[in-house]
């Protein structure tokens, strides 16, 4: 319980106060006499302050505002004089203290009548019931295709519904609640979320990446995610590729204004792979018309495209500047933790039993994307059938050797010395020498396990290589590393702690552009 004036409580609690607080149990509010002076001193629960500093932020930022940051995603709690947030991850965390400190600082002082500490706390599980409320019901296929809303022609309409959703009916679409989140991929995740949640509050938003990195699963997930909290409102996703072939149909045949409503119309237009367009002057134009009426009527655009804002100056200046004024998320390759979560994900979707330690080779050993996992794990699916035998890690290495060797280029050993001298900044050739510090022995062994993942060299060849050393020390270097990488374990070197995932895909870019 807390004690304020009364004089200084509003009339807090009105009905329908937005949002809801997670919160210790409530007590009946009670007064208890009076103060010098005459002022009456009443007891409040925690639960009602948080009440009552809702409704004030609410007041303050606006209901879109505060339903979009302080809605179900987000708990305000009381305790040891502070106001606590606690959120769902630390992009919310980091945007909503950048944000909305000050606003939470005059919505408690209003409330209890005092300067009180504002705390942020992240709590994930926030983050998966978010999520999880925007995946599809299970008596309602994703693939329903989106409404239209336009007006005209009724034959118009639904041919424009049945144009749309030619695509959509042909799979199953992904959902954000499936989406393996990690460091790689949590600001664009977060922000799709936000997209799906409360469309036109972050547009145009662009996700971009290289192949297989999850930019189509993101925009699938936000259209379903849309279909399941905005039943009535039309959302359409296609591809840029799609987007040109209806609007030369228009062009030549079918009509532009009867195009013009379809895609107009829409309270969500998600857009992929929008670096097709490059040289398509006609198409540009006709996208930049659409764009500038979707966010002048305050709707939502998302897009994906295979690289950054910077270079899609081929789309033209106008074009691209509307796309950069939006929130522009980059998607990097998976690290290990995350390729782990997504080996795991696809066992289980593809109902594959299959041990720990096969995941971790297959996380170790396909580091670009989740197809090249999903490949690897059809193989080994296929391999399992064929031979009667369950799947193993001695069946992986052996099924899989081929995919592994020719995952990327195949390079020397000599390559990966240098590569990762370069990175870590040790003189040539010492990883060849018999030094046993840290700052030599770690590097090494991470040289050895990358040795093992690129080259075709004998555990015997490799050990020989660095400093004449006995294959069963390759062998321990190889389970070193791959315990440490499960672990996030960074390597302690003199100038400066590596996170060891980031270090491997530091020299991978060097071996890449040898």
């Amino acid at each position: 319980m807390h004690r304020v004036s009364f004089l200084s409580l509003p009339s807090y609690v009105p009905a329908g106060v937005p949002g809801r607080a997670k919160s210790k149990p409530a007590g009946k509010a009670m007064a208890i006499g009076l103060r010098a002076g005459g002022t009456q001193e009443v007891t409040i629960s925690d639960m009602e302050i948080v009440s009552a500093v809702r409704a004030r932020l609410a007041e303050r930022v606006g209901r879109k505002r505060y339903e979009l940051w302080f809605g179900t995603g987000t708990e305000l709690q009381v305790g040891d004089g502070a106001l606590i947030v606690v959120v769902g991850n630390r992009f919310i965390q980091d945007w909503v203290r950048s944000n909305f400190r000050k606003d939470l600082e005059v919505a408690a002082e209003q409330v209890l009548d005092r300067a009180v500490a504002i705390e942020f706390r992240v709590d994930e599980s926030l983050s998966a019931a978010s999520c999880a409320s925007l995946s599809p019901p299970h008596d309602a296929p994703a693939s329903a295709p989106p409404k239209i809303s336009a007006k005209g022609n009724p034959r118009e309409h639904e041919g424009a519904a049945a144009e749309i959703a030619e695509p959509v009916r042909r799979r199953k679409f992904s959902t954000l609640s499936t989406f393996v989140v990690g460091d790689s991929n949590r600001i664009a995740h977060q922000s799709a979320l936000l997209a799906a949640r409360q469309p036109g509050n972050v547009t145009p938003l662009l996700v971009y990446g290289a192949s297989g990195v999850g930019k189509t699963h993101l925009l699938e997930g936000v259209w379903a995610g849309h279909k399941r909290l905005h039943r009535q409102a039309p959302v359409v996703y296609l591809s840029a590729e799609q987007f040109t072939s209806y609007f030369q149909e228009a062009l030549h045949g079918s009509g532009l204004p009867s195009f013009r409503r379809k895609y107009r119309g829409v309270e969500t237009l998600l857009i992929d792979d929008i670096q097709f367009f490059v040289g398509k002057r006609a198409t540009i134009g006709e996208l930049l018309h659409t764009v500038d009426t979707l966010l002048r009527n305050g709707r939502q655009l998302v897009f994906a495209a295979d690289r950054a804002p910077a270079a899609l100056k081929a789309l033209g200046p106008e074009l691209t500047a509307r796309i950069a004024s939006g929130l522009v998320c980059r998607i990097d390759p998976p690290e290990y933790n995350t390729r782990l979560g997504i080996a795991s994900h696809l066992a289980q979707h593809m109902q594959l039993t299959v041990s720990e330690d096969v995941i971790a080779y297959l996380a170790s050993h396909f580091s670009s994307h989740a197809r090249e996992i999903a490949g690897a794990l059809k193989r080994l699916h296929a391999t399992s059938l064929a031979l009667g035998r369950p799947i193993s890690l001695r069946m992986a290495e052996e099924a899989l050797v081929d995919l592994i060797q020719h995952n990327g280029r195949i390079v020397r050993l000599s390559e990966i010395e240098k590569a990762v001298c370069d990175v870590f900044g040790l003189e040539t050739e010492s990883l060849q020498s018999t030094r046993k510090g840290k700052s030599v022995a770690h590097p090494r062994m991470l040289a050895m396990w990358l040795a093992r993942k690129h080259t075709r060299a004998a555990l015997s060849e490799i050990g020989h290589y660095f400093g004449g050393r006995s294959h069963s020390t390759v062998i321990s270097a190889q389970k070193k590393i791959d315990a440490w990488m499960t672990k996030g374990r960074s390597l302690d070197l003199p100038e400066r702690a590596w996170k060891l995932d980031d270090a491997v895909r530091r020299i991978e870019e060097s071996l890449r552009t040898a």
